[in-house]
């Protein structure tokens, strides 16, 4: 008969702490950096020079149709290649934001798209540049609609810093790996890691939704 051993696991809680706070970190940097990112392509996009926004879809093909795996390998392991070698903590924040960056561009663009055109009309009338225009008038609306596709992208990004374990960034998924390793407890730790990831994402998602609307777009 099988016998389950959470103790073994729950008793390395320090480990767990650590993964926990450490993903918890990854994501909120990646998130800020890949939102910024994901509305500067946005912009480059529906707003920007032709040119521009023809680099910025290439980039957003590319990313949007790699895996994140073959992504955060490419940086790790590619380019010092190159010349340029990265900390395992430094090339899973540039994964991350990369790869965010390219889903929240394409989320944030369809709610720049679907602004009314006489919004922007009526801002450049009142002497507004296309700047002001943007920043007060078109995106805080363009949040306010896409919002919740975002908060489940930043998600999904949160729940893929499970592989940046892969090159020993020290976030949770690591952890669960080291203390199987230790205690043989393989099926209690990933039940264990399971669970915290379920907890982080419904308090990610609780947060999220309670900080865009004051913080981001207004009421």
């Amino acid at each position: 008969m099988i016998e389950f051993d959470f103790g073994a696991v729950l008793a390395q809680w320090p480990l767990l702490a650590r993964g926990v706070a450490f993903t918890v970190g990854l994501t909120a940097v990646s998130a800020v950096l890949g939102m910024a990112l994901g509305v500067a392509c946005a912009w480059s996009r529906t707003w920007g020079p032709r040119w521009l926004g023809a680099l910025v879809a290439v980039y957003v093909e590319l990313i949007r149709n790699t895996p994140f795996i073959v992504q955060l390998f490419f940086i790790y392991f590619g380019l010092p290649s190159l010349g340029v070698k990265l900390t395992p903590e430094i090339a899973s924040v540039l994964a991350m934001v990369i790869n965010l960056g390219a889903y929240a561009a394409e989320i944030v663009r369809a709610g720049i798209e679907s602004t009314p055109r006489g919004q922007v009309e009526a801002g450049l009338s009142l002497a507004m540049s296309r700047a002001q225009v943007f920043v007060r008038v078109v995106l805080p609306p363009a949040l306010s609609r896409v919002w919740p596709a975002m908060v489940s992208q930043i998600i999904i990004v949160m729940l893929g810093s499970a592989v940046c374990g892969q090159i020993a960034t020290q976030e949770l998924s690591y952890f669960a790996n080291l203390i199987q390793s230790r205690n043989f407890r393989a099926f209690e730790s990933y039940i264990v890691a399971t669970l915290l990831y379920l907890a982080l994402s419904i308090g990610l998602r609780q947060l999220l939704r309670w900080a865009g609307p004051r913080f981001l777009f207004g009421r």
